[in-house]
């Protein structure tokens, strides 16, 4: 299975009062994984709107195993983890790019919609980010 790797790193603004990073941001991090995974593999976010397909998250999670702190360099990793018919989902792991120690893990599920929202089927809707998803994903499920 493929993977995407991105590099960020933790800004001030992203710490809290105890100078650990505010546990919401590793689903920023996440999406800018995920942002990144699709650009990799030909299909940007702004290419997916522009054909009247969306992405909402319909489900999210996250392990925090270690604490990152401002201005750790972080890698995010991004692997599809599951195409279905009208939904997909994500694994990430975030590591301190210096140490390579993980500091977490998470998922995200997300429904292929249309513009109000209904659901679609990825392979009626663009045959070609299936084609594209399908080779990434270890069990083609779709």
């Amino acid at each position: 299975m493929k993977q995407s790797e991105t590099l960020v790193r933790v800004r001030y603004k992203d710490t809290d009062q105890m100078g650990v990073v505010y546990y919401a941001n590793y689903f920023v991090w996440f999406e800018v994984g995920r942002t990144d995974f699709l650009r990799e593999f030909g299909m940007s976010y702004k290419d997916l709107e522009q054909n009247e397909l969306f992405l909402p998250v319909i489900e999210a999670y996250c392990k925090y195993k270690n604490p990152a702190r401002y201005d750790d360099p972080l890698k995010v990793i991004t692997r599809l983890q599951f195409l279905q018919e009208v939904r997909l989902g994500f694994q990430y792991e975030i590591v301190h790019a210096d140490s390579g120690e993980r500091l977490a893990q998470g998922e995200t599920a997300h429904a292929f919609v249309n513009k109000a929202g209904k659901p679609v089927v990825l392979r009626k809707q663009n045959p070609f980010l299936c084609r594209i998803l399908k080779d990434q994903v270890q069990e083609k499920e779709i």
